[in-house]
């Protein structure tokens, strides 16, 4: 299992991806780490007692243009509970590329249930194990609305950095 450290203006939350139930999602992740694609994007996203989301936005809620998409791979069996992470999207299920989001709470709305518009889900690819007091400082900002974006945070919530985790044999 590869981990990384998504360092934050709040903190650092590290996580362990799941390359064997997930690797479309834990190979794209890796890649845009290895690019420093997550450097200087914010958590825009946040939902108390849902989610909180980034990855894909900049300062001044910016899109950073992404690759492209992924296979859903929320068939997976990995279940959208409190600190997993997985991945956005718009309504077509394979719509997904860098913006990601973290669970607060057991979402299971947002799991498989089929392979059809409204069964696909969020693919989790991720769990925290550790940094879910980083989470949930995250999670407990004010927000506001801006540009057009709902549940922004008030102060910027940067990423700052994503850092692969080298294993140790």
């Amino acid at each position: 299992m590869s981990k990384v450290i998504i360092s934050t203006t709040l903190g650092d939350i590290t996580v362990e991806l799941n390359d064997e139930k997930a690797p479309i999602g834990t190979e794209n992740f890796i890649h845009y780490v290895m690019e420093h694609f997550f450097n200087g994007t914010l958590f825009h996203r946040v939902i108390p007692n849902f989610m909180i989301q980034g990855g894909g936005l900049l300062p001044g809620m910016e899109d950073k243009p992404s690759g492209d998409p992924i296979e859903n791979e929320a068939d997976n069996g990995l279940k959208n509970e409190r600190g997993t992470l997985a991945y956005a999207r718009t309504g077509d299920p394979h719509s997904a590329t860098t913006q990601f989001f973290i669970n607060l709470k057991d979402n299971a709305f947002l799991d498989h249930t089929g392979k059809d518009p409204q069964g696909w889900g969020y693919a989790v690819f991720g769990k925290v194990i550790d940094g879910m007091d980083t989470v949930d400082a995250i999670a407990n900002v004010e927000t506001t609305t801006r540009r057009g974006h709902q549940d922004v945070p008030v102060e910027d919530i940067l990423i700052t950095k994503v850092t692969l985790v080298e294993e140790e044999n």
